[in-house]
């Protein structure tokens, strides 16, 4: 599962975001499950900052939320994230993809 979390941060406030996100990356590869993952400015517009974490399936990112440790460190960065569908499925050339259904 691939994991897309974006931020927005006005250039004076970029070194203590890219300090945050460094952290949060840090202690959501200590949880089991994570396979990966990689932190990122866009080039053309350097307010806007990406997190991108991989990892063994939903239910693996979903514990890892739950993790004290990230909760204590990373969740006031993550929860600066733009809101918008952040989970994705990996999709293989040729493979089926996931049916869309409600999840609960």
């Amino acid at each position: 599962m691939l994991v897309v979390n974006r931020f927005r941060a006005a250039v004076d406030e970029a070194a203590a975001l890219r300090s945050g996100l460094e952290t949060a990356l840090a202690v959501l590869s200590q949880q089991p499950g994570y396979v990966g993952g990689t932190l990122g400015r866009n080039v053309d517009d350097p307010e806007l900052w990406v997190l991108q974490t991989q990892w063994e399936g939903p239910g693996a990112y979903r514990r890892a939320l739950s993790a004290y440790d990230v909760k204590v460190t990373a969740w006031a960065v993550l929860g600066r994230a733009i809101e918008e569908p952040s989970a994705y499925e990996v999709v293989e050339p040729g493979s089926p993809t996931n049916e869309p259904r409600a999840r609960g």
